[in-house]
Parts: C-alpha cells; structure tokens; sequence
C-alpha cells in the first residue's frame, strides 16, 4: 500500500524512525498529563452559570468583610435624631444626601440598614465557615475510622444512636440557654454534637469501599487502619465531601437566623438578629426595606453558597472529568 507522505505531512525519517532495544524506555508509557484539581476546575468554569454565581459569592464575601472596614457601623449613632429613624431609601437620600451607605434606608436607630445588613453577614458567614470547618474535620476523620474499625463501629454505633434521637434544634436551643448568647456559645452549640451526623454519613460511604482488593492487601501488609482510612479511602470520596459540605455551610447560617428570629441567638447583630429586630417592621408599611433586606441577603448567601458547593462537587466526581 502506497502512502502519500505530503497528504500526511511526514517526511520519510519521521515515519520509519529506528527504535533502541531500551529495556528503560519500553517500561515506559505514553499518557497525557492529568492533573485532578485542573480537571476539576475545568469542569466547573466549563458552565457559564458557575462562573455567574462564583462572582456573586466573591461580592458578596467582599461587602460582608471589606465594606465593615471602610465605613465603621454605629447602630446608635443618629439614635438622638428622630427625623432619621425608619426612612425609606428616598427619604434617607433627600436627608443625608446621596450615599452607598443609605441605598437601603435606615432602621429604628436611625442606623444605615445597608451597613447593617453587612455587619451582620460578615457575623452569619464566619460563624457558619467556623462551623463547617471544625465539624467537617471530626467528622471526615472519625467517620472513616468508624466505618473502618470494627471496633469503633461498636461504640459510635451506640454513641450515635443516643444523640441521633434528640432534636437537633432543641438540643442547640438547650445549649445557648445555658451559656451566655455569644458567637462562641453558638459555635459551641454547633459542633458539639454536630459533627455527629456527618461522621455517620461517611461511615456508611466507607462501609461500601473499605473491602475492595486494595484496602484489604494494605491491611493484610500490617498498614494501620488510620493510614488505609486516610490514603486509601477519603481520596477516592473527593466529591461526597465537597457535596456534603456544600449543604452544612449554609445549614449553619439558617439554624443562626432561625434561633436569632425566635429571640434564642446570639446578642451579636447578625442577620438573623436584625430579622427578629424588624419582626414589626414587617407589616408597618415604609419600614419594610428594614426586615426584607437582611432576609434577601441571608436568602442570597445560602442558595449561592449551595449551588457553588453543589456544582463545586459534581465537578469533583473523576466520571465528569472524560
């Protein structure tokens, strides 16, 4: 068979080229680079959407810890003033003049509602990032131990089966009554128990996996349990952690405005305290921006902190990477 080598764009030497009896080289294969963490953010700003919603999720982190910085928020500092209490954007304009700061009104103090709402997402969104991390990391630890060893499965199991059975609410509810309502007292209602749930989850993903033919020749090479849980099995659950955190972020902030509307939260003032400040508000008619604009931003920052974990973990999954 006759080859045209200018159709081919190879000269002679390049298509029949001497190959050395290397016994090195022959071990050898050749195999495209693949990096997993480039092939995970390439999957995820693969979708216009994520980016859309990732430039959100940077403003909104951006108000909610640089803007503090740059304009001081005073809640009393115009409380002697009556006439700039409760004032629609309009009206907060035509009084202080036209501002960033009045862009939502102002509150019952006379406060900015928009320097308000920051001050407390800033609150809300280190609470819940403080949160997720201490109980993600009991967690994701413990639980691959748990579902590991068949030993500590014996007595988380009991363990598990003791708490699981108490209202969380009610349990978190219990602990912020006891103690002073403070940032710290809610972190500690938080995570007390509440990495206890996310260590069962994992548990029952490494039940799954833990007797594939790998785990089970580390174990019979004497490879300690905590080693083959953290080598063998968490790197292969890559995208369920990713998952799973993308739903305990922004539970942390709804159990916070959840426990600060119904009077049981911190004394800080975080979005879910301003919602219960404005409860009145609600329902007085020109006030309305005062209770709205914390629930609109609370709202904002949960579902994009979900839809960027969400996809953030599809994205993670090897299968998505072909």
């Amino acid at each position: 068979m006759n080859y045209d080598l200018e159709k081919l764009g190879l000269t002679k030497e390049e298509l029949f080229s001497r190959v050395d009896n290397n016994e090195l080289e022959s071990e050898k294969i050749t195999a495209p680079k693949y990096s997993y963490w480039q092939s995970v953010f390439r999957v995820f700003f693969r979708k216009r959407i994520n980016i859309v919603i990732l430039a959100i999720l940077a403003l909104v982190i951006l108000f909610a810890y640089i803007y503090p910085m740059i304009f001081t928020y005073d809640r009393y500092g115009q409380l002697m003033d009556g006439a700039a209490k409760h004032l629609t954007p309009g009206e907060a304009f035509k009084y202080h003049g036209f501002s960033i700061r009045w862009l939502l009104g102002s509150g019952a103090a006379g406060e900015s509602t928009f320097d308000a709402v920051w001050y407390g997402s800033r609150i809300s969104i280190t609470l819940a990032f403080v949160c997720a991390a201490i109980n993600m990391t009991i967690g994701v630890v413990l639980g691959a131990v748990w579902g590991f060893s068949k030993k500590v499965d014996a007595f988380m199991t009991v363990v598990y089966n003791i708490f699981a059975n108490i209202p969380y609410v009610l349990f978190i509810s219990v602990m912020v009554m006891l103690f002073n309502p403070s940032f710290w007292t809610m972190v500690l209602a938080l995570t007390v128990t509440g990495w206890l749930a996310i260590a069962y989850f994992i548990r029952t993903q490494v039940v799954i996996i833990r007797d594939r033919e790998y785990n089970l020749a580390s174990k019979c090479l004497g490879t300690p349990t905590f080693k083959i849980a953290m080598k063998n099995i968490l790197p292969f659950m890559t995208s369920i952690i990713v998952t799973l955190l993308a739903t305990e972020i922004p539970s942390y902030i709804s159990y916070e405005v959840f426990l600060s509307y119904i009077g049981m939260g911190i004394s800080d003032m975080s979005l879910g305290r301003m919602i219960f400040a404005a409860e009145s508000a609600m329902v007085t008619p020109g006030w309305g921006f005062e209770f709205w604009s914390p629930v609109a931003v609370a709202s904002i920052i949960t579902v994009v902190l979900y839809v960027v974990g969400q996809n953030l973990g599809d994205a993670s999954d090897p299968r998505t990477h072909m």
